[in-house]
């Protein structure tokens, strides 16, 4: 009985690890005072998202960190937070705090929020999605309450929290020392040179292979000569083969000199897939570039309601493709952002993107057909 709860209380200790939110999440929010009014303002192609990252260092069930909330020009907001995650249910609660930065148009009021949010993981992939309420500064009352939907990210809109930089600095100098460990796991043998004594003492094996060779000698010796001048020949003709490879394989600048970002691996049974893209938010001249394994498909198109078309055709021959969409600039209102609605057979994905001038966002599709068992 001992045996099996030492067995649970070690498995909890490998969830509980597992569901580490340290790092930076990014996505939006969206408010639903008044659901008519929302879908009155989509339908006339308004968007009432607010884009939000969230910064976090968590430390056991615990965290704290900071949130980014922006929308265009009419609000910017830096704030501190806290909050817990439960391990066995994996919902988390992060509170903001107090407002640190604050920029925004007309007479309005900042608000702060409380979050309520379910952790999961697809794959790579880890997503905080659920609501939250929110409260007057000024008055606390009531702000509203919305839906939220954030995916861990490798890098900041904004800049890296002190915390962060911090942790990434453990991270490398920890794996500085595992690399270090290997090399001084292996020692000499102080035994070797007893045990290769008595290998050399064996004239009764060495004796016949040269008498084997004596007897080899007296007419194959013109083959094993012929054999060894054909050899140089064919090793001059492979040397210059991979003169060429250096030569055919060109990286575009802007995939070599920015920061190329995961955002979504999508695997799909399906040879064909169909990709559009769309400005995901207010049309404000965003232009994109888009390279598929590295050869340009779209050059400088301005994204707008109508979508821009991309098919994919996947196979067992190639069954790994790359898109990287490159921001040419960021519109009227920073950053450059889109919408990637991805239809791969009878299923359909949306992939939100944020790129910039320094950062460009990738979508890989993996091949991966159906078992005929």
């Amino acid at each position: 009985m001992k045996l099996i709860l030492l067995f649970l209380i070690t498995c909890f200790g490998t969830v509980l690890q597992a569901q580490d939110l340290t790092g930076i999440w990014r996505g939006s929010f969206r408010s639903q005072n008044n659901p008519a009014a929302d879908r009155l303002m989509e339908l006339m192609g308004a968007d009432d998202r607010y884009k939000f990252e969230v910064q976090i260092n968590q430390k056991d069930k615990a965290f704290e960190g900071v949130t980014y909330s922006y929308k265009t020009t009419v609000f910017y907001g830096k704030a501190t937070c806290k909050g817990t995650i439960n391990p066995a249910t994996r919902k988390v609660m992060l509170e903001e705090l107090k407002i640190v930065e604050v920029r925004m148009t007309g007479m309005s009021d900042a608000c702060i929020m409380t979050l309520f949010l379910q952790y999961s993981k697809t794959g790579d992939e880890e997503i905080l999605e659920g609501t939250y309420i929110s409260m007057n500064v000024n008055d606390s009352n009531s702000c509203g309450k919305g839906t939220v939907f954030l995916r861990k990210v490798p890098t900041s809109d904004f800049y890296e929290e002190p915390f962060l930089v911090e942790r990434k600095k453990q991270q490398q100098q920890k794996n500085k020392i595992a690399q270090k460990k290997p090399e001084t796991v292996t020692k000499p043998n102080p035994n070797q040179a007893s045990t290769s004594t008595p290998k050399k003492t064996t004239p009764s094996a060495a004796k016949p292979k040269t008498s084997a060779a004596k007897q080899t000698n007296t007419t194959p010796d013109k083959p094993k000569d012929t054999a060894t001048k054909i050899k140089p020949a064919t090793i001059d003709t492979v040397k210059r083969m991979p003169e060429r490879p250096p030569v055919a394989v060109v990286i575009p600048k802007v995939l070599e000199n920015r920061e190329n970002e995961l955002v979504k691996t999508i695997v799909t049974s399906s040879p064909e897939i169909i990709v559009n893209i769309y400005d995901n938010g207010t049309i404000d001249n965003d232009t994109i570039s888009v390279y598929l394994n590295k050869k340009l498909v779209l050059h400088k198109k301005r994204l707008t309601e109508k979508p821009l078309t991309i098919r994919i055709n996947l196979d067992e021959g190639s069954d790994y493709q790359e898109l990287v969409m490159v921001a040419e600039n960021l519109g009227e209102i920073p950053p450059n952002t889109s919408l990637m609605v991805v239809k791969a057979g009878n299923k359909q994905y949306e992939v939100r993107i944020t790129s910039t001038e320094q950062k460009n966002a990738v979508v890989v599709f993996k091949y991966q057909p159906e078992s005929r068992n």
